[in-house]
């Protein structure tokens, strides 16, 4: 088990990492994190929904994503209240006081899913969250160590050295622990090194002293450009920035409930695309394209835009000949109107769009988690005289209704369409998370927009082969192994 000082150190990075180089060496691997609180999610093979960060360490491990990888996902609606997802299925809306009267239903499922796992898989990797050392939070939490004491797993606390203060970090953490928990603490992981290791080694030593002899089993290196999708928001604050200047520059505005943001992954990797996040209207300029992403509170996010002045920028941008697009929540705030006659996201009411595309959203209390394919509607401007494949994901409340004559997106496979394309190609929208995965569709757009780039794109999906190889790659060669495969058991 991997475990860590604070949220954001880099254990899901490195519970990928572990995946790749064990996977390599034939075992067959499952990640595993009892409870997940993300805005970023993903849909399986059989239509559940689960946080991204396991589906990317499964497919680190090259498996299939399953959902006893991630029985428990919270996904923020407000400050102090979170949609709960059981088993990839919508449960309940609780405040944070009514999550912990509940949290012994979770656990039975936590439970059940480890065993599977284990069961069926020579080794499962488990994530923690946060710290271990919320000690308010000891008797309530189904995540750190309880699950680390139920199941026996060994752990190795993970520390970020690039905060500063990592030493104090470590030996606080495993000095609030009980006896018990500390027992199984059996190593540290330093992440995020820069510079000259042979400096730290000092420190390393003394820290090693101070734990009762506990060992410093890697330090690894700040690694750029990872290109592995991050899963905390915390990620998104920290990059923020100018992007660099390319033949095209996009920006993607940072709504306060943003979800999915790793949807541009693929935008990012090309050369010569600038892709920068947007949360404020003064460094908004005149980009090539504009995009609102996934929200899990499309009509909150809404009012925001409006209450800092984004719409009208939004609006005069599509006027000035910018592109415009939109990526589910995105998508509904471009429509002429968003009913919430049930209340589905807080208290019932109904606003108007951004009416940049035709089309009315209605909210309803099912949820859509579905895989899709198909092709691009061809018609004026974008995407042009030809149709592309796509395929992607749906996760989202609510229902798009175009009205007659409108022009689709995509027609999916079944029949059914997606999405909307105004008169001129230049604003779209649609409910298909991963649509820029698919490189003839990322390809034809980018060049919609002035790209000088290859005639073919790169495929997404080799892209990340790649980079699991290279974060593998470099993360094994800072870990004494030997010791690790001890201490696994191995």
């Amino acid at each position: 088990m991997i475990q860590g000082t604070s949220s954001s150190v880099g254990k899901s990075v490195l519970t990928a990492a572990l995946c790749r180089i064990f996977a390599r060496r034939g075992l067959r691997v499952a990640p595993f994190k009892a409870q997940n609180m993300a805005l970023n999610s993903f849909v399986t093979a059989t239509g559940e929904e689960m946080g991204r960060a396991q589906v990317v360490q499964a497919h680190a491990a090259g498996r299939e994503p399953e959902i006893e990888m991630n029985p428990v996902l919270l996904k923020p609606e407000g400050d102090s209240r979170s949609q709960v997802v059981l088993m990839g299925r919508p449960w309940k809306t609780l405040s944070a006081g009514e999550y912990y009267t509940c949290r012994e239903v979770l656990w039975s499922s936590v439970v059940s899913s480890f065993e599977k796992l284990a069961a069926e898989n020579d080794l499962v990797l488990v994530e923690g969250a946060g710290s271990p050392a919320e000690i308010n939070l000891r008797k309530s939490e189904i995540v750190n160590m309880r699950v680390a004491k139920t199941f026996g797993c060994p752990v190795l606390l993970a520390g970020d050295i690039d905060r500063g203060g990592v030493f104090a970090s470590l030996v606080g953490t495993l000095a609030l622990l009980e006896e018990d928990e500390r027992a199984l603490v059996k190593g540290f992981l330093i992440n995020k090194f820069r510079g000259d290791v042979k400096l730290l080694e000092p420190g390393l030593e003394m820290l090693t002293d101070l734990t009762e002899g506990r060992p410093v089993l890697g330090v690894i290196p700040w690694l750029k450009n990872l290109a592995v999708a991050q899963e905390d928001s915390v990620y998104l604050d920290e990059n923020r920035g100018v992007a660099e200047k390319g033949d095209v520059d996009i920006a993607v505005i940072k709504l306060p409930r943003i979800s999915n943001y790793d949807d541009f992954d693929p935008l990012a990797l090309e050369d010569g695309v600038g892709l920068r996040f947007v949360d404020d209207p003064a460094s908004l300029g005149h980009p090539d394209a504009l995009i609102l992403p996934g929200s899990k509170t499309t009509i909150g996010d809404l009012a925001w835009l409006r209450r800092t002045g984004f719409d009208g920028l939004i609006g005069a941008l599509a006027l000035a000949g910018s592109t415009v697009a939109g990526i589910c929540g995105g998508y509904q705030m471009l429509g002429r109107r968003i009913i919430d006659a049930d209340g589905v996201e807080g208290s019932p009411s109904e606003v108007s769009g951004l009416g940049l595309l035709p089309g009315e959203t209605v909210f309803e209390p099912a949820k859509e988690t579905s895989r899709v394919s198909g092709v691009t509607v061809p018609g004026p401007g974008f995407p042009g005289d030809f149709p592309l494949p796509v395929e992607g994901y749906e996760i989202h409340m609510g229902k798009t209704v175009l009205p007659e004559g409108a022009r689709p997106m995509v027609r999916l496979a079944g029949g059914r369409t997606d999405g909307a394309v105004s008169a001129g190609g230049r604003v779209w929208g649609t409910y298909l998370h991963g649509i820029f995965d698919n490189s003839s569709f990322r390809g034809a757009w980018l060049r919609s927009l002035g790209w000088k780039g290859k005639d073919s794109t790169a495929s997404f999906a080799e892209e990340r082969e790649k980079a699991f190889d290279r974060l593998a790659d470099e993360v094994e060669a800072s870990l004494d192994m030997a010791a690790l495969e001890r201490i696994i058991g191995l």
